[in-house]
């Protein structure tokens, strides 16, 4: 029973979990439904990209010598002897004092060593005016110069965004080998909650905890499932995470305090849960239990909606991540400048809901209002929390402090 009641810093909670993680296996994916994975592969370059020197610009291709004291008001004649639209090669290569018409992206003709742009030039019966002097490679995108044949161009553990969509179409990879998805059971618990839809009664509240955690989620990349609310009874509300336990993950929220009616940690031994901490040191959530059956990662979760959401950003998301195989698990924080005093107790970290600005290439931060666990819109509001360590009680307005940025996603 003592781990049940066991109550941990932020710092351990977050140790404890990942310690506790196996990463899922591969699976084969294609390329339409790869954005927000994570790479099991790494993926290497068997070409270069581009696979020749190009073009940058729509001009001719010529030999930068011929340019030498160009200018507009003294400009260098130069016969056109082609023209090499993208997708075609020339077969003519450019010698001294000829020019070869060329679009951007097409191959660079042989013994051409630069591209004027044709805002340089003016072009007049069959000869091209060049108008200023040119360099060596001028307008030029070298073959490899983005991609070099071998590069690992994505490394595993590589959580992939739209501009990764990108590198892999360039390399004509239509599909790679990422980490599963979780399957993530999620329930809501208590008689006061209401879902979307239904009637609602003196003392009841709607369902917020559910959705938000569904859309969380699925941002992350994993499968969320929604079992429904457990209501107050304990032989329902058991069966329900009976049910859960078929999902690699299982989030709950409500019923891990000390309430006459808080069954979970109670459910979780009966099911064969191995609780491994039931509190944090930190507010808002500080009822909060992870506990492990094999491989299977149990949360429970608070009650309150912005506890709910904060102590799943500090610990859920990370462990979903951290499941799915990504290196980069954790929100950026920085350093900002406090725009208003803080006052908090001791013994607990705080996660404060904030809104930054930057003036002046400075971070500067100050509450979104009311900081009640209850209050979602402080959260809706917020664009950080500020983190407040455990042993301090006040912050003055112009100290640093540090900052989560939890609307960064590119991790």
């Amino acid at each position: 029973m003592k781990d049940r009641n066991l109550t941990v810093s932020v710092d351990d909670a977050i140790k404890i979990i990942l310690e506790s993680i196996t990463p899922l296996g591969p699976e084969d994916v294609h390329i339409m439904d790869l954005p927000g994975r994570v790479l099991f592969d790494p993926i290497i370059a068997d070409k270069p990209v581009p696979p020749w020197n190009d073009s940058a610009m729509d001009g001719y291709a010529i030999v930068a010598e011929d340019s030498k004291g160009a200018s507009r008001n003294n400009p260098v004649k130069l016969r056109i002897i082609g023209e090499v639209q993208a997708g075609n090669f020339s077969r003519t290569a450019v010698g001294r004092g000829t020019a070869i018409r060329i679009m951007t992206g097409a191959p660079v003709p042989d013994n051409a060593d630069c591209i004027i742009k044709i805002e340089d030039t003016e072009e007049d019966s069959g000869y091209v005016k060049i108008l200023c002097e040119m360099a060596q490679y001028d307008n030029f995108r070298f073959a490899g110069e983005s991609i070099g044949k071998g590069d690992i161009v994505l490394d595993k553990g590589e959580r992939l965004r739209a501009a990764h969509m990108g590198v892999l179409a360039s390399l004509n990879c239509s599909r790679a080998r990422v980490y599963k998805q979780p399957n993530v059971a999620i329930i809501a618990t208590g008689n006061e909650i209401v879902d979307l839809g239904q009637d609602i009664t003196d003392g009841q509240i709607r369902n917020i905890n559910a959705y938000t955690l569904i859309a969380e989620t699925k941002k992350y990349g994993a499968s969320p499932s929604y079992l429904g609310i457990a209501r107050d009874v304990y032989h329902e509300t058991r069966q329900i995470f009976e049910t859960a336990l078929k999902a690699d993950v299982i989030i709950s929220t409500g019923g891990v305090s000390m309430g006459k009616y808080d069954l979970v940690k109670d459910i979780y031994q009966e099911i064969g849960v191995a609780i491994k901490f039931g509190w944090v040191r930190v507010k808002p959530g500080r009822p909060f239990t992870f506990g492990t059956k094999g491989d299977k990662l149990v949360f429970g979760l608070p009650g309150n909606p912005v506890s709910t959401l904060t102590s799943f950003i500090q610990f859920v998301r990370p462990a979903l991540l951290s499941l799915m195989g990504a290196r980069r698990i954790h929100k950026p924080v920085v350093n900002a400048i406090l725009e208003e005093d803080i006052v908090k107790e001791r013994g607990k970290a705080h996660f404060l809901r904030g809104q930054f600005t930057i003036k002046n290439n400075n971070f500067y931060v100050s509450t979104t209002g009311n900081q009640k666990s209850s209050v979602v819109r402080s959260m809706s509001d917020a664009n950080c929390l500020m983190m407040i360590p455990e042993d301090l009680t006040t912050m003055k307005a112009g100290e640093p402090v540090r900052i989560q940025l939890i609307n960064h996603d590119e991790v």
